[in-house]
């Protein structure tokens, strides 16, 4: 069963050096108050593995504009000045990688695979230095999984076991990445019973979830 902590307590889970993957896209779907707990804390040089990296006030935004990251897997900088500029200079090493292919290496790392082979980005930079497997006479791009430390997500409710519904779009990118961590930090707007969320409603189940914070914010 999860553990139920602060933000807090959940920033200082992440350790200098880890990987995290930050569920969200542009901010919407993102874990707000722990993202604002780790951008208070001392922790540096992290991985970080997202689909954009938002603005520098908004989500993951606020830790590259912080100096805290060293290296990263991103689809979207085009919102991020300070994100371009710090990969121009070589102070964040940044792979750049398409947003559908992120989405299934990291569901290849959660389900146990080794990789994707997928079309997309042959003949152009995101290709080099990748292996190419020619099946049924076309070419594939071989692309490895993504696995990370930590995956620091936002869902809707929580019950107490971990089991986990979103809502809206801010379903993106949280529920793959949830599946896909050592350890899975949640931060919900609303903690119920056991029970009381419809299985039906239940996307990602409470085995994938470490710990649960509950929003102090606007929801």
């Amino acid at each position: 069963m999860p553990k139920i902590i602060s933000s807090v307590e959940a920033a200082s889970q992440i350790t200098s050096g880890s990987s995290v993957m930050f569920g969200g896209f542009l901010a919407v779907g993102s874990a707000r108050d722990v993202i604002d707990e780790i951008v208070k804390s001392e922790v540096k040089d992290l991985h970080l593995i997202c689909i954009a990296s938002d603005t520098e006030t908004t989500g993951v935004g606020k830790l590259i504009a912080n100096n805290q990251i060293k290296s990263a897997q991103v689809s979207h900088l085009g919102t991020n000045k300070t994100m371009q500029a710090q990969m121009n200079s070589g102070q964040v090493n940044v792979e750049i990688v398409p947003q559908g292919t992120l989405m299934e290496r990291i569901r290849a790392g959660g389900a146990g695979l080794g990789g994707i082979l997928t079309p997309t980005g042959l003949g152009t930079a995101v290709a080099e230095g990748k292996q190419i497997l020619k099946i049924d006479d076309k070419d594939y791009l071989l692309e490895t999984a993504i696995k990370s430390d930590f995956a620091v997500i936002k869902a809707h409710k929580a019950d107490k076991n971990g089991n986990l519904v979103y809502y809206k779009t801010a379903r993106n990118s949280n529920p793959i990445m949830a599946t896909a961590a050592t350890i899975t930090i949640v931060e919900v707007d609303e903690i119920v019973e056991t029970g009381e969320l419809s299985a039906e409603n239940i996307v990602t189940p409470g085995i994938f979830v470490d710990f649960i914070v509950q929003t102090k914010g606007d929801k």
